[in-house]
Parts: C-alpha cells; structure tokens; sequence
C-alpha cells in the first residue's frame, strides 16, 4: 500500500513532467500572430512581410470582392470565408495580407496565420479566439492542399463549419491554393473510376471548396500586367531607369523564367534594386 507521502511525491513528479498552461494571448501586443504548437501557444508578429496593396497589379477583381468582404467582416457584418486559388505567383498570400493592413488601419482586425499541418489542432486555436470576443480574426491559411489520403481535411470543417458549437462569430478564414478543389484532378478521378460509389467517394473532399463562400481566381498575368507591376515598384521605391531598357530586361529575365507572375516580377525588382545600389525589403 502506498503511503501519502509516496502519493504526493508522485503527484509532484507528474506536475513537473507535465506541460503547463500557457498564458491567455495578449492581442494588443501586435496586429498578427502565428499559431504554434507543441506546446499550443500564438506568437505575436509585430513586422509583417507584405506589400502595399496598391503595388498589387493585374488581380483588381479578387482585390476588391475580398476588400469588400473584409471591411464587412471588420465592421461586424455578415462575411464568407474565402478561398484563393490559382497561379502560381500571382499574389494570393500577399493579397490577403495587403488587405490585412488596409483594414486594420481603420477598423482593429488581427491576423493569425495557422499552416495545414497544424489543423489538427484548430479546435484549441478557435477555442483562443472565441474567448476573445472584443477582437475578430482573420485564420489564414496559406498552400492550403489535401492529397488523397491526408485526413486533415476533416479538421478543416471544424472552421469552415464550427462542428456543433458553429465557427465563432469573431473569425473568419482565408485560404490559398493552387487547387480549386483542394487535392489533385488526377486522384479525383481515380477514386471516381475505382469506387463502388464514385459519386459518394470524393464528394466529402470536393465539397470543401464548396464551403467557402467566395472563390477567387488567379490566372497567369499578361505582359502588359506583368510590366506594369514592374513600373509599380520602380515608382514605390523612386528607382528610375529608362523604360525601353527597363522594359528589354524585364522581358528577358520572364524569358529565363519561362513564365510571368507577380512573384518573378518582384524577383526582377529586387535584381534591378541591387544592380542600381537600392536596399528594398520585402
């Protein structure tokens, strides 16, 4: 039989061995925040890497559904969650948070980045941002993808749904992909071709997408677009080069690329920046 003694020793071990309880986030430290796990815990993000939302050219359509949205959701005003997919490049991820920060500028909103290998801990995420009902969130999630045998889309339905408790009034979330449907065209149709009930079979995973209340397209720029995103930021940063030149090599290094996006016309920039001795962040 165990003495009292023994038994607080033990209790003690095993309060020593144990994780404690991280501290309520503080949201006025920053205007983001990362979730992490291991422990659970939301590290504040007081310089975001992002651009001007005015820098962002050739996407204006996506820009103001999802402004519009966004300003409704500051406001607290009915919102949809969102889903960007398309290109690659072509400035989803910096969409949302050029976004972030017009908004927040006039109307307090936060910004917690979640990555999909951490969905499976949403449930305790949502339950730190329920809590903190005089703040809204934007839960974004960049890359978002699934393949045919990852189950951490069910997770995913816990914000996209909120389960029986419903997604709290307070958050919203964004996601990016190259996926419309979230998993690969080729092992849709497979499962389709090899189940007994091929409707049956994908329709949980395809209606993910159909959760989201908007869908926003990105599509490969042009080169007049892809030109003008260029011109955007020589103007941003006060670099001027003589446009034919500007414009030849900025031609020939989407060449060597072998496509045009915002994000090999930003590469461009930072190449031309350092070539004319600018420092440039971003």
């Amino acid at each position: 039989m165990i003495d009292s003694a023994a038994l607080v020793r033990i209790a003690e071990a095993l309060e020593r061995i144990s994780p404690r309880p991280q501290p309520a986030p503080n949201f006025d430290v920053a205007g983001a925040f990362i979730w992490h796990t291991a422990p659970d815990r939301l590290d504040p993000v007081v310089n975001v890497s992002r651009v001007d939302l005015s820098l962002l050219v050739g996407i204006n359509r996506a820009r103001d559904i999802l402004h519009e949205n966004t300003v409704h959701f500051a406001k607290g005003l009915p919102a949809n969650n969102a889903l960007l997919w398309g290109a690659r490049g072509m400035g989803k991820s910096s969409l949302v948070k050029a976004i972030h920060a017009d908004v927040h500028a006039k109307h307090p909103l936060i910004l917690v980045e979640l990555s999909r290998e951490d969905l499976p801990s949403v449930t305790a995420l949502l339950r730190h941002l329920r809590a903190a009902q005089d703040r809204r969130f934007i839960l974004f999630c960049d890359d978002l993808s699934f393949s045919h045998d990852d189950t951490h889309y069910k997770s995913l339905k816990a914000v996209l749904d909120g389960g029986i408790e419903g997604r709290p009034d307070n958050v919203i979330f964004y996601a990016t992909s190259n996926r419309r449907h979230l998993m690969p065209r080729d092992m849709i149709e497979n499962e389709r071709s090899t189940a007994i009930s091929p409707g049956e079979a994908v329709e949980e995973k395809v209606s993910l997408s159909d959760r989201f209340g908007l869908w926003l397209g990105f599509h490969p720029c042009t080169q007049d677009e892809y030109l003008a995103m260029i011109d955007g930021y020589c103007a941003a940063h006060g670099l001027v080069v003589e446009p034919a030149s500007l414009r030849a090599q900025a031609i020939e290094w989407q060449a060597t690329r072998g496509s045009r996006s915002g994000r090999v016309a930003w590469q461009f920039f930072t190449d031309l920046a350092a070539r004319h001795g600018r420092v440039v962040s971003g």
